[in-house]
């Protein structure tokens, strides 16, 4: 399980980077999990689980600062992605919030800062603060989580708004809302989808079917659930929290689903027949 055979995917720039990431979505918030957390993070860019995906929102900075700590030394190893909460998504609360994004993760510039999902200022004013981050080489590209193909259409008719790398949504094997519009229009417009909560916090572990693939597999449902969105084409970043589950979380690249599992995952998980409001966690 070397860090070279790592699947990666191809940002609109030619940029490739891991497909598998990994996520920090309520790390950092227990003092007692703390020195775990950043063992597991570390242990994860080892393995070549290089996109550390965090956000300001994310125990109101707390997560940037555990990464901060757990990849000090190791920034050039890293692809690392932060949001902007929308409360602050003006042009000038853009370029502030990362500014704190990156005095809290120790780094001089994120590769990637994302919206985190669209709020009350306009997207005008949220790709000027990306533009002005840009000019200033605090961030090397941007993106947005959270929004559906009608925002996406707005974002791209805007001067430079085609210039966006990364649509961040929920999306697994109960979540396939997705694939019937956004990800095409993603696909066309070659911006790259990348999938937050691909287990959904676990519960779909918990889904009999996923069991039963896993064992005819010799995987574990965790694996199983993670190969098949790497298979749909999809970057993952699930949170990573203790050694014991990058290890799983990283035996999902070596694992290769054939047609008969991906057959009965498609009889047990649906896909959507039709259009579908984009779905958030």
């Amino acid at each position: 399980m070397s860090a070279e055979s790592a699947r990666t995917i191809a940002l609109p720039s030619g940029e490739e980077i891991a497909a598998l990431g990994q996520g920090t979505w309520y790390l950092g918030e227990d003092p007692a999990r703390r020195e775990q957390e950043i063992t597991a993070l570390r242990l994860g860019v080892d393995l070549g689980m290089t996109v550390v995906d965090t956000a300001e929102m994310y125990g109101d900075g707390a997560a940037e600062e555990l990464v901060g700590e757990a990849l000090r030394g190791r920034r050039e190893e890293i692809f690392l992605v932060s949001k902007v909460l929308p409360g602050h998504a003006d042009r000038k609360g853009t370029v502030a919030a990362c500014e704190g994004s990156l005095r809290r993760l120790r780094a001089e510039r994120l590769d990637l800062y994302l919206l985190h999902w669209r709020g009350r200022w306009p997207l005008e004013e949220t790709l000027a603060g990306f533009t002005d981050l840009m000019e200033a080489e605090k961030i090397r590209y941007w993106g947005v989580s959270n929004l559906d193909v009608a925002d996406m259409a707005e974002l791209t008719a805007l001067p430079g708004g085609d210039a966006v790398a990364v649509d961040q949504v929920l999306y697994n094997l109960t979540r396939r809302g997705t694939e019937w519009d956004l990800q095409p229009w993603c696909r066309e417009a070659g911006v790259k989808v990348m999938a937050y909560s691909p287990i959904e916090q676990g519960r779909l572990l918990k889904v009999e079917a996923l069991g039963a693939v896993a064992r005819a597999l010799g995987a574990t449902p965790t694996q199983v659930a993670l190969a098949w969105v790497l298979a749909q084409g999809v970057a993952a970043i699930p949170r990573s929290g203790s050694p014991h589950h990058v290890r799983e979380n990283r035996g999902a690249v070596d694992l290769h689903l054939p047609t008969e599992a991906l057959d009965a995952l498609d009889e047990a998980f649906p896909p959507p027949s039709g259009p579908t409001p984009l779905e958030m966690l």
